[in-house]
């Protein structure tokens, strides 16, 4: 009776152990401390956002970042591995913009133009005319095009318009359609001018298409295109051309996206033909391909389980228009951040964490996609894919299924003792159905091969008033629309559940996480 009394006490003993080592381990609690009071997030992100700027692939910002990001991690005692994902076939490098109106309010202009477009020729200064919709408009002023900013319809969605073949057989079609359309106008008006006392015909609309004869007037001479741009002004790149392109087929006139109400007063003044210019100075410099870039990778190598891996991290790239201070400074900071902590901690976790930096997320999610395809004997040793890519508020929660929840109460506990302020909350998640197709981040290659990527769930907490949309691929997306006490605070959160889920005894069970084609058929059948 004693022998089975002992027995148990010493079977609670060890439950109690285990149920409370994530709470006093002391790197966990280590972590904390340092994450508190020496947390260097918004050192990291300051370098990238303010020393680097907009870190596109293809430029020698972002190679420089690349580069210090390496850097950082071989400091704090890190191996580092610079995964090539590929190359593009030009770069492209974004000097000062300035541009103003000469006579009239002589306005200093607000504009912006996409990655991949080209500047100006030095200082460009020309006269201004609405585009041209039908072959008779266009010849009737052709020969005023040369030395022109042309103003161009529909609003600016961030691309600049597509001058490739394709684009160019559309434009022709249009034209012939609108070809037909002028000449039954010209019926119309003259029946509308015999019938001038009475009731008048509506003339048939022309098909609208933004620089309708781009290739015409490019060759004409005109200074380049002008077109509406809701505020904040979105600018991004030439998805549809750039990987065509050559150091000798560059785009040959500026694509300038003007804010709106700038645009609607000049717009007038073109249309009362009124006598100004527009002057233009922007300095878009490319560089000779092929350019290679790359994904950057911190290992800390597993002491136990050096093939199973947990991954943090988001995409180091950024649009240019602005210095990527949110999309995606805010991910990238606190996953290194999270690194330095576990490290500077002493952190020796049983199996391998990856920082996972990765490369061109904006031109189509190539960094994960490209680690994807090239680590296939990876990816079933994978606990879980943290990716951090919506913004720099505070990480308040995390969603876990039934058969993770013992695992992660344990690994979360000591949440609690970051800032009382801000508290985590473990919420129950239901299987999803794994997607055939990856979502706009870098988590969704990883979720298409049946990877568990559970996301922290963000607040505004304290009601800063954050707006994401705000920024979004915008001209604001600047280091201070980051929240310094969110990010420090992520930073701590991601280092202590990625550390958590790393010192397992054992793989983090997928066990419900995704609805397999297989489970749905056979719940269907019962």
């Amino acid at each position: 009776m004693k022998r089975k009394l002992k027995l148990i006490l010493i079977a609670i003993f060890i439950l109690a152990v285990h149920n409370s080592y994530a709470q006093k381990d002391p790197v966990v609690k280590k972590i904390i401390e340092i994450g508190k009071t020496d947390n260097q997030c918004m050192d990291h992100l300051d370098i990238l956002s303010n020393r680097f700027g907009g870190r596109l692939i293809g430029s020698n910002a972002y190679d420089n970042s690349a580069a210090w990001a390496a850097s950082k991690f071989k400091e704090w005692g890190m191996e580092v591995i610079m995964d090539e994902v590929g190359s593009l076939p030009v770069g492209f490098n974004r000097g000062p913009w300035f541009g103003k109106m000469l006579g009239g309010d002589n306005i200093h202009l607000h504009f912006a133009t996409p990655s991949y477009t080209v500047g100006t020729k030095g200082v460009q200064k020309g006269h201004v005319l609405l585009e041209p919709k039908t072959q008779r408009q266009f010849d009737r002023m052709k020969g005023k095009l040369k030395g022109a900013w042309v103003l161009i319809g529909e609003k600016n969605k961030g691309w600049p318009i597509d001058y490739s073949e394709k684009a160019e057989e559309r434009r022709a079609e249009i034209r012939a359609e609108n070809a037909k359309i002028e000449k039954k106008n010209d019926s119309i008006r003259r029946i509308n001018w015999r019938n001038r006392h009475g009731e008048q015909v509506e003339l048939i609309p022309l098909k609208e298409e933004p620089a309708l004869f781009y290739k015409q007037m490019v060759d004409a001479g005109i200074l380049g295109i002008i077109q509406s741009a809701k505020l904040p002004i979105a600018a991004m790149y030439d998805r549809k051309n750039l990987m065509d392109m050559t150091f000798e087929t560059l785009p040959e006139i500026p694509d300038i996206k003007l804010n709106e109400h700038q645009y609607k007063t000049i717009a007038q003044m073109a249309k009362e033909r009124q006598r100004f210019e527009l002057e233009f100075d922007i300095r878009n410099h490319f560089r000779m391909g092929p350019v290679k870039y790359h994904s950057v990778i911190g290992v800390i190598k597993g002491s136990k389980y050096p093939n199973e891996y947990v991954i943090m991290g988001g995409h180091l790239d950024a649009f240019d228009i602005a210095t990527g201070g949110v999309d995606n400074g805010s991910g990238v900071s606190p996953a290194m951040e999270a690194a330095r902590l576990i490290m500077k901690a002493g952190g020796k976790p049983k199996r391998t964490i990856l920082v996972c930096l990765w490369a061109g997320e904006e031109f189509g999610l190539l960094g994960s996609k490209h680690w994807i395809k090239t680590n296939p004997e990876k990816l079933d040793k994978i606990a879980n894919m943290f990716n951090r890519d919506s913004g720099p508020t505070a990480t308040t929660s995390l969603s876990v299924t039934e058969a993770m929840w013992d695992d992660m109460e344990k690994i979360c506990k000591p949440l609690s003792t970051i800032n009382p302020d801000i508290p985590f909350t473990l919420k129950k998640r239901q299987a999803t159905k794994r997607p055939k197709t990856p979502w706009g981040t870098d988590s969704g290659p990883f979720a298409v091969a049946g990877i568990p990527t559970m996301e922290f769930g963000k607040t505004d907490h304290f009601g800063y008033d954050f707006s994401y949309r705000e920024i979004w691929h915008t001209e604001r997306d600047l280091y201070n629309m980051s929240i310094a006490e969110y990010q420090e605070h992520s930073s701590i959160v991601t280092a202590v559940v990625v550390y958590g889920i790393a010192n397992l005894n054992h793989l983090l069970s997928r066990e419900g996480y995704y609805i397999e084609e297989g489970d749905k058929k056979e719940m269907t059948e019962k």
